[in-house]
């Protein structure tokens, strides 16, 4: 389970990407009161933006080139300001990966919530990705080793001593049974019968 962070906030880097309006004046407070170094930019974040702590972002007027990098991809939590609740901009606003939102007309209310609620979800999705890319990973690995025990039992093995062989290989080229695995298959691909100058005795 992802642990939420509500330490302090004091000393974190916010952009807001908004046009220059009035009722951005509150949100700058609110967030200098809590402890945040706020910075503004229009009409597209700068390369800099990229080591911010969270990134708030106009909703109603906003598009995917405003931001240096693919849409739901943002190195930070993100906050939408949304004003307007048209299905193409909430669509919108969804798709760039928010990570929670600030309704307009913007004030100092709900501010730390919303950064709180943003950071939380930001590790939640992070810790999911990882998890996605290690399953992922394991699969692979196992699908991967089943096609090199496959390989032996086509020379005449049953399927333990193919594993037990397999074993035995990456041991011998002290690696581990997933690399071996990927050694072996690559090499029948290619149809040879040698890895880094060493014969397998598939006999």
């Amino acid at each position: 389970m992802t642990r939420i962070r509500t330490e302090n906030l004091g000393g974190a880097v916010a952009w807001i990407l908004h046009r220059p309006h009035p009722s951005v004046q509150g949100l700058i407070r609110q967030l200098g009161v809590i402890g945040l170094e706020v910075r503004e930019a229009w009409p597209e974040l700068p390369a800099e933006a990229i080591g911010a702590d969270f990134i708030f972002y106009d909703a109603d007027m906003g598009h995917d080139e405003q931001f240096p990098w693919a849409p739901g991809q943002s190195p930070m939590p993100m906050i939408a300001l949304i004003g307007s609740e048209a299905p193409g901009r909430l669509k919108w606003a969804m798709e760039m990966g928010a990570h929670a939102q600030i309704l307009k007309p913007m004030s100092d209310k709900g501010v730390y919530a919303a950064l709180l609620v943003a950071r939380s979800n930001f590790d939640r999705a992070n810790a999911s990705e990882a998890l996605i890319a290690d399953l992922q990973n394991r699969l692979s690995a196992r699908q991967t080793i089943v096609r090199a025990v496959m390989i032996f039992v086509m020379k005449g093995k049953t399927e333990a001593e193919a594993y037990d062989l397999l074993r035995q290989t990456a041991m011998a080229w002290r690696v581990t049974i997933e690399t071996a695995a990927e050694r072996l298959v690559a090499n029948h691909s290619n149809e040879r019968g040698t890895d880094d100058g060493r014969r397998i005795d598939l006999a």
